[in-house]
């Protein structure tokens, strides 16, 4: 019997989970990219996630994920499960870019915060939730250039992309300029999804560009989901939202969806709202 465990101990203790090497988890079929702005020498972490099976005729759809870091893995599985079944689920197999910096947290406050706005006078903005004074802000059309005139160009290059069926999605300070590049840039995206929107930035200045992108002639076909949180009531972003949607509707140049998620709040909306942007942005085109 001694003899016998002394040759099965060694046996289970080769094999207990304790002593085996985790392996690192991958999301399939991904890609690191390291891309640096042609503009100032900024470097970008660009993740790009491919379907598996051969394209389409015309390519693949993209979506293009501000906050990469944050939201890549989330936004790629999203698409890989739910698009097995295109006809059930309204979404695509698409190729997805997440666009974000070279860090290993969820988020550059800094980076995002410059690159996501359009230029306000820090004294005229709200404290910032930790009491810290506001960085540098203001960069949002230097990276919608890299976005539109670098990234884009990039993928396609390397990628079979249905350049007519693109969407670009964002959240808060990123759901922003979501909205700047569609008032500003209409033909930039087929579509675009705007979650929890920070409105309120610099004075609501993002309104008199909604204001010029209505009195223009926008292109048509463009297709827009806002979606916020039902307990997003700071700065009143639920009012804003379900208004700027509103108007949006009216001339019915956009198709507009908004969705306004009950027990929701501004960390927890992008989970839920995320099915919603697929389906809105990779759905069949009409």
């Amino acid at each position: 019997m001694r003899r016998l465990a002394r040759l099965i101990l060694p046996l289970l203790l080769a094999a207990s989970p304790a002593t085996a090497q985790p392996s690192a988890v991958t999301v399939p079929n991904s890609e690191v990219r390291v891309m640096h702005a042609r503009d100032d020498g900024r470097e970008y972490r660009i993740l790009v996630a491919r379907p598996a099976g051969a394209p389409p005729p015309a390519g693949f759809p993209v979506l293009y994920v501000l906050d990469g870091n944050a939201a890549f893995a989330t936004v790629a599985e999203a698409v890989r499960v739910q698009s097995r079944r295109a006809a059930a689920t309204g979404v695509a197999p698409a190729v997805v870019v997440g666009i974000g910096y070279p860090t290993d947290g969820p988020y550059d406050e800094t980076r995002r915060i410059r690159d996501f706005t359009t230029p306000a006078d820090p004294a005229r903005l709200p404290p910032r939730p930790d009491g810290s004074p506001w960085p540098a802000n203001g960069g949002a059309d230097a990276f919608l250039r890299f976005l539109v005139e670098e990234v884009k160009p990039a993928i396609a290059r390397d990628v079979p992309v249905d350049r007519t069926r693109d969407a670009l999605f964002g959240h808060s300070l990123g759901g922003l300029f979501v909205l700047h590049t569609l008032f500003t840039r209409p033909d930039a995206f087929r579509a675009y999804a705007a979650i929890s929107p920070s409105l309120w930035w610099n004075d609501r200045a993002i309104l008199e560009e909604e204001r010029r992108f209505a009195a223009s002639s926008p292109p048509s076909g463009r297709r827009l989901l806002i979606a916020v949180g039902g307990l997003e009531r700071q700065r009143n972003m639920v009012d804003d939202a379900e208004a700027l949607a509103a108007r949006l509707s009216a001339p019915g140049t956009l198709q507009v969806v908004q969705r306004t998620f009950e027990g929701e709040n501004h960390g927890s909306i992008v989970p839920t709202a995320l099915s919603h942007a697929l389906r809105a942005t990779l759905g069949p085109v009409p």
